[in-house]
């Protein structure tokens, strides 16, 4: 959690805002109702993170417009703690128990990202013993969250070695992607 790291409520809460929405760009009001915190409180912390590097500030006409800094030397590890825990991610570590025995569970980077990209592309790919049912309620409601499709797949331990020693184009246009493990280690998954 956030909250490991960071002290502030406020910072956590607006980081949350933005690590949810990498490209928004948006209104100090915007976050005020995003996070529900009071304008001081989230002004501070706009001022905080800009001085840090963390987030972009532009002013057009007489508004004030933030963004997530991709300038920001962590910008990557950010958006990889973000999908670990937040949305999706924070759900399916919570629930691991409930989805079976996971042997390996990664985000693609284009999906952390939240580029756009090809409707045939993978957003989320587990591999184990997998509680399909459960799996699937946590997508829908990630879905319902993001207002979009993701695109997922699930296969066993068997499956997943005999598709990539058979060099399979569809496991291995996953594998050469980037991505963010959430569960495993990737060297072990390239090596198995």
């Amino acid at each position: 959690m956030l909250s490991d790291l960071i002290t502030s409520k406020s910072r956590i809460k607006l980081l949350t805002v933005f690590l949810m929405n990498p490209s928004d760009m948006l209104h100090v009001r915007e976050c005020v109702r995003r996070t529900g915190d009071e304008i001081n409180a989230v002004r501070r912390e706009l001022q905080f993170l800009e001085k840090r590097g963390v987030l972009n500030r532009e002013q057009r006409a007489n508004r004030v417009y933030y963004s997530l800094d991709k300038n920001y030397p962590f910008y990557y590890d950010l958006l990889e703690i973000g999908s670990k825990t937040i949305g999706l991610g924070n759900e399916f570590l919570k629930n691991r128990a409930k989805l079976g025995k996971i042997k390996f569970a990664m985000f693609s980077g284009a999906f952390i990202r939240r580029i756009k990209h090809n409707p045939d592309d993978i957003d989320f790919m587990v591999v184990g013993t997998i509680v399909l049912p459960e799996l699937a309620v946590l997508v829908r409601n990630e879905e319902a969250r993001l207002g979009r499709e993701i695109n997922y797949t699930a296969m066993t331990e068997d499956e997943f070695r005999f598709r990539k020693r058979r060099n399979d184009p569809f496991l291995a246009a996953i594998l050469s992607a980037s991505r963010v493990m959430l569960v495993g280690d990737e060297e072990a998954m390239l090596a198995t």
